[in-house]
């Protein structure tokens, strides 16, 4: 059964645009996925950027989409450090509802237990999700350090 996905991560810098960009092409490309929603799609141009309206409609739209979803995929590079906030309560938020918690981090860094505790599977690259059944939804633990 084809699966709607919330895809979780940060999109404030060059590298975080274009590995948004590499996850929607896979989600694009994925026979399982029926559609996806991508914050950064989403982004509420009729207000003023930041602006309470703004985030009011950002806030409702990504917490809308998230229950709608049967999977969150994540990814959890930021830059140097082990999560961006936001994209740690999305994960936080779907792990709560129950929904399967897919972890991506390509970037050398910690990662923070919270996270490796809530997911069902971890992926050191973008790419291996193109091949993951999200059917079985299969546990891949994640292996490395914790903070």
């Amino acid at each position: 059964m084809a699966k709607q996905v919330y895809m979780a991560g940060p999109f404030f810098s060059d590298s975080q645009i274009e590995k948004a960009a590499r996850l929607e092409a896979v989600l694009d490309a994925h026979p399982q996925v029926a559609g996806y929603f991508s914050p950064r799609k989403h982004q509420h141009a009729e207000f003023g950027l930041f602006s309470e309206p703004w985030q009011e409609a950002a806030f409702a739209s990504d917490v809308a989409a998230i229950d709608e979803a049967d999977v969150i995929i994540a990814l959890a590079d930021f830059d140097g450090q082990d999560a961006d906030s936001g994209t740690a309560w999305e994960i936080g938020y779907a792990h709560a509802k129950g929904l399967p918690v897919l972890v991506i981090k390509e970037e050398d860094v910690t990662l923070n237990l919270m996270i490796v505790k809530s997911l069902t599977a971890y992926f050191d690259t973008i790419e291996a999700l193109a091949d993951y059944d999200l059917d079985q939804l299969a546990q891949q633990p994640y292996s490395g350090q914790v903070i």
